[in-house]
């Protein structure tokens, strides 16, 4: 990558876009009308979420600041074919831009190639996976999540959230949004080339950048393993919160099972008739409660699923983000500017082997080479150099959304305390109701006394 104009999108991704066209769209595009809220207007606010006056590296956003930026919604629009699911569509609705519009999974990863291809020095949030043979409702949805973290993250991102990329996906309505974000990806160069400061950024950054670089990769990394394991806890907590709903509603109903049976009572039996005849009058009513109890115990479920879960996943999402522009910076610029520097020294080798031979021709040809290579090698350093700048202030950005901490555990002890006041409520008010099951001597209705009460020694 060097400084020049950006070049087309490179084969790997086009292909790799085809083939997910192939996979998701095989038929053509549903028919019928689609609006769109917002005018073809691609001119942004430049007085929006522009860098602190001073020091450029530095970020001052608060985690409120972001969040508030633009709040995405993604919702699934299954259209059939006969029998069968042929393909998924999803409206996707800005709150900031006011837009709604239709976007096929497709047309995420053609998002996710040209932003890639535009800030490879930026944490560009990983799709959830194509459609897999036999995917279920299950899959559907929780990639549906996944695209709605996506797009919120990208959209809140400080440069992202500028761009005019981004203003096309949520807010173009026209029929080819794919061949509208390649046209307007390759019509400039990515981020290096269109920084005012990208050849200064040596310029802003500490003198132990690779130092605090190696620290930082480091703390991230132990981040993202505590928190994917309070993931997996909270998932599932919630699993047996909505488990714990439907042992309650099966309870219930096999209580009422049981009262309304109709089995006749055998003859030998008879001295005891009015007392199962009140019983099963007992035990078919309690039904209710235990579904009300069920509705509560799901109710939980889910606002746990919802608001704890998904606000770790989110979280998730953007430290294995974080994570892989790190894998970036050192697979790609880092190791590029290495390749230069052996190709460099080779070249100075084979120019004093051929100095020494004698050859004008050689010679001259191997200088002009060795111009370019230099060349070639000041651009790779400023790249790396802008790498390292990006790298800061995005390290900034992970630590503005730690705060998010406060609002999942927040979330997950509101949850709890709601949960189990409404539960609570409902078991006191079906204790009453259990009188008439504990009968006791001369019919004198008792509930069931402890061990302690009878004077039984509990061990």
């Amino acid at each position: 990558m060097t400084g020049r104009a950006m070049d087309p999108l490179p084969s790997p991704a086009v292909a790799a876009a085809a083939e997910a066209e192939a996979d998701e769209e095989a038929d053509p595009p549903a028919t019928g009308p689609r609006t769109s809220q917002v005018t073809e207007r691609w001119d942004l606010d430049p007085g929006r979420m522009q860098m602190p006056q001073g020091n450029p590296l530095l970020l001052s956003y608060t985690l409120q600041e972001l969040l508030a930026r633009d709040t995405v919604q993604v919702e699934l629009i299954p259209e059939k074919k006969g029998l069968f699911l042929k393909h998924v569509e999803y409206e996707v609705s800005s709150q900031r831009f006011k837009s709604s519009v239709y976007r096929r999974y497709n047309d995420f990863v053609v998002f996710h190639e040209v932003l890639l291809h535009k800030f490879p020095y930026r944490m560009v949030p990983a799709l959830p996976p194509k459609r897999v043979l036999g995917a279920d409702r299950e899959f559907i949805e929780g990639r549906r999540r996944a695209l709605k973290r996506f797009i919120n993250l990208v959209a809140r991102h400080p440069p992202f959230s500028e761009d005019v990329l981004l203003k096309l996906f949520l807010s173009f309505s026209g029929s080819d949004v794919q061949h509208k974000l390649k046209e307007a990806a390759q019509c400039v160069g990515d981020e290096f080339t269109n920084c005012k400061l990208a050849a200064r950024a040596k310029d802003f950054l500490p003198a132990d950048i690779q130092t605090q670089f190696a620290m930082s990769r480091e703390l991230i990394r132990n981040v993202y393993n505590s928190f994917y394991k309070l993931r997996d806890r909270a998932e599932r907590i919630a699993s047996r919160a909505i488990d714990n709903a439907a042992d309650l509603l099966i309870f219930g109903k096999e209580l009422s099972a049981l009262g309304s049976d109709t089995t006749p009572l055998p003859s030998w039996a008879a001295l005891h008739l009015s007392t199962w005849g009140s019983l099963k009058q007992a035990l078919k009513g309690l039904s209710v409660e235990f579904a009300l109890l069920a509705d509560k115990a799901a109710q939980q479920g889910k606002k746990e699923e919802n608001d704890v879960v998904e606000k770790l996943n989110l979280f998730l999402d953007l430290l294995q983000s974080y994570k892989d522009l790190c894998e970036r910076h050192e697979k790609g610029v880092l190791h590029k500017h290495q390749r230069a520097l052996h190709k460099y020294g080779l070249m100075k080798r084979q120019m004093m082997s051929a100095a020494h031979g004698r050859e004008p021709e050689s010679v001259e040809q191997l200088e002009s080479r060795i111009v370019e290579q230099e060349n070639v090698i000041q651009t790779m350093e400023l790249r790396n150099y802008f790498s390292l700048y990006c790298l800061h202030q995005e390290t900034q950005l992970v630590h503005v959304y730690l705060p998010l901490t406060s609002h999942i555990l927040g979330a997950f002890v509101n949850s709890q305390i709601q949960g189990h006041k409404e539960m609570s409520k409902v078991w006191n008010d079906l204790k009453p109701k259990l009188s008439c099951l504990f009968a006791g001597p001369h019919s004198v209705l008792t509930p069931p006394r402890s061990p302690q009460e009878d004077g039984v020694c509990p061990h």
